[in-house]
């Protein structure tokens, strides 16, 4: 887990920081797969708040699904720019539709937010792949209504959106769907959760 880390000094850092966050966690994380444990590190690891080792939830098949999905070059579809400028190493493409002028257009005619309008335009598009969302419930159940109604082809979702309203009702909302998921339960979540998590995901096939 080089956590971002390119020169010499930054992996001893980097190696470092790993066997502090391991020994902190190790008794949440203990029953936990190799690929789901280093998730969750890495996670804990870009927020330094070991509560995300109580509170991420991962499907059972969210791993298998996720790095299919990112082996097979699918395409990454984030909620806002902040969370794609933070993912690296893919060579796939990773799309947010968030400031287009259509997004802008469709969320004023149907009178949504314009992160539920970029979800939609995403579908609109041709959408296959991962969607990950660190800071808009209203995306991440928008993502839920299309992928349930058959009209977006989602592999899998990180969905940890941050907040006090709907956060938490959205992540809940994931959850009792069949689709492949990670959520951080409760208000906690946001940018860093979510790049630490699909950067993950893209390290652990690296690794292989």
């Amino acid at each position: 887990m080089s956590m971002g880390a390119s020169t010499k000094q930054g992996y001893e850092i980097a190696e470092k920081s790993r066997k502090i966050v391991r020994s902190l966690i190790d008794s949440k994380t203990k029953d936990l797969t190799p690929e789901e444990r280093s998730i969750v590190e890495r996670i804990v690891h870009s927020t330094a708040d070991t509560e995300y080792a109580d509170i991420t939830r991962m499907s059972t098949d969210f791993i298998e699904k996720s790095l299919k999905a990112i082996s097979e070059g699918k395409e990454i579809l984030t909620d806002i720019n902040m969370v794609k400028t933070g993912i690296n190493k893919y060579e796939g493409n990773i799309r947010c539709y968030i400031g287009d002028e259509l997004t802008v257009k469709l969320a004023k005619k149907k009178e949504i937010t314009r992160a539920a309008a970029a979800i939609e335009l995403a579908a609109l598009n041709g959408f296959d792949g991962v969607v990950v969302i660190g800071n808009a419930p209203t995306a991440l159940c928008k993502t839920i209504e299309l992928a349930n109604s058959g009209l977006m082809d989602v592999k899998s979702v990180i969905g940890v959106p941050v907040g006090f309203v709907g956060a938490a009702e959205s992540k809940q909302a994931l959850q009792e769907t069949s689709i492949p998921h990670l959520v951080t339960e409760g208000p906690k979540g946001g940018t860093p959760v979510a790049v630490a998590a699909v950067n993950s995901l893209i390290n652990i096939l690296r690794s292989e």
